[in-house]
């Protein structure tokens, strides 16, 4: 491991908006309580990276609170020394497995999720792994709120298809989709947040997919 990853990892270990594994289950049901200090809606990006999401959407909403999740804390760093070094107290960081999410957050306790180009896991044998396989959608639909949304950007078109696919079958309430993001009518101040990743899509011309659903 490189020193930049060495002092990241310790660096994150004293950040006050950072929680580590087993180090957030006490919050579980109590984050925008016991966390944020206040009785507003919690959101949470999947798979955040860097959290540019996150924190964008935090400057944005300053009555909202917003939790980036990522198992590499060397990514997280940026978005959470951020949110320090700006004094956004409504933006957190969480390192977990996605998988285990159900052990973090309560039924109901999360009014929306984004997830955010996240690694659309292509060959057959690691459909279980991607951020959309139906297991996901179950946990998601656990923690969410009734009417909260899942949002999904990413610039693989298998991924979008599979998820419009999965939408479909499972009898999700699609709310809006589109192949070509930019040049759709939804396109606003939120959806035009871009990721560091996305920025390098774009730069090579690459269609954005968008689409965003909930749980009947």
């Amino acid at each position: 491991m490189g020193k930049d990853k060495l002092r990241r990892f310790a660096e994150i270990e004293t950040f006050a908006n950072v929680y580590q594994l087993d180090q957030a289950k006490p919050l579980k049901g109590k984050w925008a309580e016991q966390h944020f200090k206040n009785s507003n809606p919690v959101v949470l990006e999947l798979a955040c990276g860097k959290g540019e999401y996150s924190v964008n959407l935090a400057r944005m909403f300053p009555d909202k609170n917003f939790i980036g999740i990522d198992y590499k804390g060397n990514r997280i760093w940026r978005g959470a020394k951020t949110g320090l070094e700006e004094g956004i107290s409504n933006v957190a960081f969480l390192r977990i497995q996605i998988d285990h999410i159900l052990d973090y957050f309560a039924k109901g306790e999360i009014a929306e999720i984004w997830i955010t180009f996240p690694d659309p896991q292509p060959q057959d044998k690691r459909e279980k792994k991607r951020l959309t396989f139906p297991a996901f959608l179950n946990r998601y639909k656990e923690i969410l709120a009734d009417g909260g949304s899942v949002h999904l950007k990413t610039d693989n078109d298998g991924l979008y298809a599979y998820t419009c696919a999965k939408v479909d079958e499972l009898g999700l309430v699609c709310k809006r989709k589109t192949d070509a993001l930019y040049a759709s009518e939804f396109v606003d101040e939120v959806l035009s947040i871009k990721t560091h990743y996305e920025k390098i899509y774009l730069k090579s011309d690459k269609n954005i997919n968008y689409i965003e659903f909930a749980f009947a």
